[in-house]
């Protein structure tokens, strides 16, 4: 046969096959602008590490990052204010994302945590100069090896690793798309997005890079692990169910699905499929939140990681995290109340007492914050377990508080300095209250605030969430959360005792002096810490409009 017949049979073929038109997608840009607006700085970011000359990065990228940041959390509240989050909720890029209230309240909590992160992230005055530079957190080239002549070169030149900006704003893209996933693939890209800036942000450490390396290798060994149990999880729930998307197998849970094929209706009875997948999903989902059993790295993370790094993580993937698991829990699984929710309940008693627990043995600051944080992740389960819309509004107004205060403190660790960097072994904390009134004042309220005293946030917090826990019918947990709470007061209580009631030493730690930057970090923890204790009414109200789920 000629090539012509055989080319018109191609084109008449071609025109008779009513697949070969191919729709486009709709994308609704302006419902994605946060995440876009972010993603788009962070490629600037990198041109500007291209192409910009290296003495300006620093600044240029400081002045991207920042307006990205203001720019997103603008869209945010833009998108509140048109109803996005109430009455015009719905899903939006081919059903891939979720544009609804706890979506956009949990990107606005992540967009103002990271901006006051990126405020530690610049410091730039708390190391002594090196070679008549100013120097931040962050090693000074990074493929240097550390102690090696290539690195001592780097940091005479006064190299900077001003890479951490775009990495940092990757971080948060995930981040935004995390809590929002209305499919498991696009949960699985945002929770790989978000977590591989994260391990290289950790390896960064200007002062003791190799621990800040180990450090590093732990969190990307055991987040590769978490990640594969996840993908796993998608897996086995794509093959129980014959789809992705959250609201289609929610029906195939509940048996509300409309069309079923001879193919579906043999994978719809094998409940072991369900029950796997789901355990595999959630279990990745808890390492991220740092819940016992699946919360070993968080200790040794924390105390390698530079500082900064360890407080933006602390609160923004707490957030993101939460967020995923709400939307999980509540939208693909509710069908499946009765068997989570024990479980749950497990794994939220076991994290409480450990996290409370552990932590009264430790004697590092960042560690001890570690514990505290993974004491958190428990109470804030207890919210998750209420299973009721003033569960979903307690763990969000939870969220928000928790995380100003834990930037706020991490903020205040990378103050305290010796000869060797930050002095972060509690005994060199002793006195820090007749040397430096006003900065062990202030992590003071912090540590109050992690304690749940009242007139704190972490008061407010606290109380959000056992209550919806006790109307959920959860008060045995509750009891359990208050026993928690009553030993992680007596270290934060300890660590006070031990700042102004303690003779300081000699050769004791100097507190250096920040630039605006972190003050203005610390200022805004010290802020909402104090606002939403003493007057938490509004933003209670603000996360009861956002708690409700688009399904």
């Amino acid at each position: 046969m000629s090539a012509t017949a055989v080319h018109s049979l191609w084109t008449t073929a071609a025109a008779a096959d009513p697949i070969a038109k191919i729709d486009a997608p709709k994308i609704e840009y302006g419902q994605l602008a946060p995440t876009l607006v972010i993603v788009g700085a962070a490629i600037v970011g990198i041109l500007v590490e291209a192409f910009v000359p290296r003495r300006a990065r620093y600044y240029v990228q400081m002045f991207v990052s920042a307006v990205a940041l203001v720019a997103a959390f603008a869209a945010v509240v833009a998108l509140a204010a048109g109803g996005y989050g109430t009455t015009k909720a719905g899903i939006a890029a081919m059903g891939a994302v979720a544009v609804d209230g706890p979506a956009l309240f949990l990107q606005g909590t992540i967009l103002l945590a990271a901006l006051v992160g990126l405020f530690t992230f610049a410091e730039r005055r708390l190391d002594p100069e090196a070679h008549g530079n100013r120097v931040d957190s962050f090693a000074a080239q990074a493929a240097a090896v550390p102690g090696s002549e290539s690195e001592q070169k780097a940091v005479k030149a006064g190299f900077a690793t001003t890479e951490v900006f775009p990495l940092l704003l990757f971080a948060v893209a995930g981040m935004l798309v995390f809590p929002a996933a209305n499919d498991l693939l696009t949960l699985f890209v945002a929770l790989e997005v978000f977590s591989l800036p994260l391990y290289l942000l950790c390896a960064l450490a200007r002062r003791k890079r190799l621990m800040s390396q180990e450090a590093a290798v732990k969190y990307f060994l055991l987040g590769a692990f978490a990640s594969a149990f996840t993908l796993f999880g998608i897996a086995l729930l794509y093959g129980y169910a014959g789809s992705m998307s959250y609201g289609t197998i929610a029906q195939v849970v509940d048996g509300t699905v409309q069309n079923v094929t001879p193919a579906l209706a043999d994978t719809m009875g094998n409940d072991a499929l369900l029950l796997v997948g789901s355990a595999l999903i959630v279990m990745g989902l808890l390492f991220k939140v740092g819940a016992v059993p699946f919360h070993m790295w968080t200790p040794d993370v924390y105390q390698g990681a530079p500082t900064p790094v360890t407080g933006f993580m602390a609160a923004a993937t707490k957030v993101a995290a939460f967020g995923a698991l709400l939307r999980i829990l509540y939208v693909v699984l509710p069908g499946l109340r009765w068997d989570w929710r024990p479980v749950m309940w497990a794994v939220a008693i076991v994290t409480m007492l450990a996290g409370a627990i552990v932590a009264i043995t430790q004697t590092d600051i960042k560690r001890l914050l570690a514990y505290s944080s993974i004491a958190h992740a428990g109470f804030i389960l207890a919210g998750v377990i209420a299973t009721t819309p003033d569960g979903i509004s307690s763990v969000l107004f939870y969220l928000a508080a928790y995380s100003f205060v834990t930037i706020g403190a991490f903020a205040v660790v990378t103050l305290v300095r010796d000869a060797g960097g930050e002095a972060t072994h509690l005994s060199k904390w002793a006195g820090l209250g007749r040397r430096s009134p006003l900065v062990a004042a202030v992590f003071a309220i912090f540590l109050l605030a992690f304690a749940g005293i009242p007139l704190t946030s972490g008061f407010s917090g606290k109380f959000a969430v056992f209550k919806a826990a006790a109307e959920g019918g959860a008060a045995p947990l509750v009891v359990i959360g208050v026993i928690s709470s009553a030993i992680a007061a007596f270290f934060y209580i300890r660590v006070i005792v031990l700042m102004f009631f303690s003779e300081p030493r000699p050769e004791g730690p100097t507190v250096a002096v920040p630039s605006p930057l972190t003050m203005t970090a610390i200022g805004v923890g010290v802020a909402v810490t104090v606002v939403l204790g003493v007057a938490p009414q509004y933003f209670l109200d603000l996360a009861g409009q956002a708690g409700v789920f688009v399904r």
